[in-house]
């Protein structure tokens, strides 16, 4: 900042003048002030240095840093006066303080206050540092000027050669009218101000400094916790598909390389399959493989919204349109725009919205609810339904030209029950997903828990089985998920039987491995073991003492 004498506030009786301390050299981009090289910094940059100490190192190391080097700062700034002219005794160098520092941007004093010496001591009535503080942390509940009152002190101190410090009492910062700063030499603070002054002590920087270590040690342990448990999950997830998706079974393959291959183009897609399957997991894969990657994605739920609000959603409103519309508001499909809509549950738009939705599919355009304009729109559609949508043109639910529109390429997500290869992974990413959101220490799942999802299935198909891991990581008690952490129609079923061709086992094995998977499946009840079998207790007792498990424990 360059200041000319017709701009210098009048703030003592003995003006400066910086036509002898200031020196540009606009070629060389050297500044100097009073001899000294200086520089022009930034005061947000200054906020945000201040914002990175104070979140990094505490509030305590952060003002015991600024007031020392503040204090540095300010006593070469007088060393560089005193040397660069004359001056009528330390009386007249001390009073140039406020005013350089004023000049320089650092705060506005407010008229006839202006020596921190006085006893009124010095008002700021405008103050950078404070200004920085509310930006970044909010109001604060102390004096914040902690840079300008090290400033003023290391300058003060130089000038007089004495041990003066500036503390302040009211700031901008913690929500005063103005800032005060007043000057005192160390014996005349005494004991008053003892623990700010301990701000200004070489070995406080140390010991603040060495509390803020500790307390990054304890945080650097958090994060190499937090960083094992994502490197468990990264082990388990570093064969699934990059974008997220578990295919190992062969039906999901090939859904997923057809995902991959219709994304490439831009045309529109129809994904169908059961609730859970997983349908907007893939409508985001042919999002993100698409030209239109770098674009929005938004989903809408058909079926969640009434016709009326619908129409207001997808294709926005002007003010006034109806009751609660006060301003103009761009619907999905212009938020969107550029990328790509899921119309999730597409099945259950009413024949109004249909044939609305047809027009815009066919024109490209939309027009709010409200306007007779109509407006371009650049969105690829994606359409997903857990209905048969053949049926619902028989039926007449939905129009035939509107399916035909819908459907240029269709992508059937199996259900769960029918991709059982991709079980295994699919149960154990979704674990270790779980774990780590609730903090506990889960290796995996037992054996037994593994065969028994492998036997279930699954009618709610990956979102319930994702509800299921939940619930074993909330009820586990070790490290391992087991069987009594799952829901008890999981827990209870039994292996069916299965014949291969050319061997036929003997009845009697089966009986066996069928009594003793049912007793291991209700934890060695034999009660309700022999009320599921639908035999007596008697009978269930003679047949296991035959297979030499007789001792197995009594019911309670």
């Amino acid at each position: 900042m360059v200041c000319d004498e017709r701009s210098e506030p009048v703030l003592s009786s003995e003006p400066l003048n910086y036509t002898e301390l200031l020196q540009l050299d606009p070629a060389g981009g050297v500044i100097r002030f009073a001899g000294e090289r200086a520089l022009l910094i930034d005061a947000v940059a200054m906020g945000l240095l201040r914002k990175y100490l104070v979140e990094n190192f505490g509030a305590t190391a952060a003002r015991t840093l600024l007031v020392q080097f503040g204090f540095a700062h300010g006593w070469r700034r007088a060393e560089a006066l005193e040397s660069a002219r004359e001056w009528e005794g330390t009386d007249s160098l001390r009073r140039a303080c406020t005013r350089i520092h004023s000049l320089e941007g650092l705060f506005t004093v407010a008229s006839g206050s202006t020596d921190p010496l006085a006893k009124t001591g010095s008002v700021l009535a405008a103050s950078y540092e404070a200004e920085q503080h509310i930006l970044h942390f909010g109001q604060a509940e102390e004096p914040m000027c902690w840079t300008i009152s090290g400033l003023m002190s290391g300058y003060l101190s130089r000038a007089l050669n004495d041990e003066v410090y500036v503390l302040e009492d009211r700031c901008l910062g913690k929500g005063d009218a103005a800032c005060h700063l007043f000057g005192r030499t160390r014996a005349e603070w005494g004991d008053a101000r003892a623990e700010e002054l301990r701000y200004f002590e070489a070995g406080h920087l140390r010991r603040a400094l060495d509390v803020s270590l500790q307390r990054v040690v304890e945080s650097l342990k958090t994060a190499e916790r937090k960083l094992a448990q994502r490197r468990r999950l990264v082990q388990i997830t570093e064969r699934i598909d990059p974008l997220g998706l578990v295919a190992r079974s062969d039906a999901m393959r090939r859904v997923v390389d057809l995902a991959k291959r219709v994304a490439k183009v831009d045309s529109t897609v129809l994904i169908t399959g059961e609730s859970g399957t997983g349908k907007e997991r893939v409508a985001r894969l042919v999002h993100d493989e698409s030209a239109r990657a770098a674009g929005p994605f938004v989903a809408v739920n058909c079926g969640a919204i009434t016709e009326t609000l619908l129409e207001a959603e997808l294709f926005g409103h002007a003010r006034g349109a109806f009751t609660g519309a006060s301003h103009d508001r761009p619907g999905l499909f212009e938020a969107a725009n550029g990328g790509t809509l899921l119309l999730d549950e597409v099945g259950e738009l009413s024949l109004g919205m249909q044939v609305k939705l047809l027009r815009v599919l066919q024109e490209r355009e939309v027009r709010r609810v409200g306007e007779n304009n109509t407006r371009k729109i650049d969105v690829r559609i994606v359409a997903a339904t857990n209905k048969d949508l053949t049926q619902s043109v028989a039926n007449g639910g939905l129009r035939q030209d509107l399916y035909y529109r819908l459907k240029v390429v269709e992508l059937h997500v199996p259900p769960l029950r029918e991709r059982k290869e991709d079980l295994a992974l699919l149960s154990t990413t979704l674990l270790a997903e779980s774990a780590l959101r609730m903090k506990r220490a889960i290796a995996g799942i037992s054996p037994a828990v593994a065969d028994q999802l492998l036997r279930y299935s699954w009618p709610g198909n990956v979102r319930e089985l994702y509800n299921v891991m939940e619930r074993a990581v909330a009820l586990s008690q070790g490290n391992t998920v087991e069987l009594e952490d799952l829901p008890e129609e999981i827990r209870v079923l039994v292996p069916t039987p299965t014949v291969t061709a050319g061997k036929v086992r003997p009845l009697e094995e089966i009986e066996r491995d069928y009594i003793l998977a049912a007793l291991s499946a209700n934890a060695g009840n034999h009660t309700h073991t022999a009320t599921q079998l639908q035999i007596g207790s008697a009978t269930l007792y003679r047949k296991l003492k035959s297979y030499g498990v007789a001792a197995a424990r009594s019911d309670p």
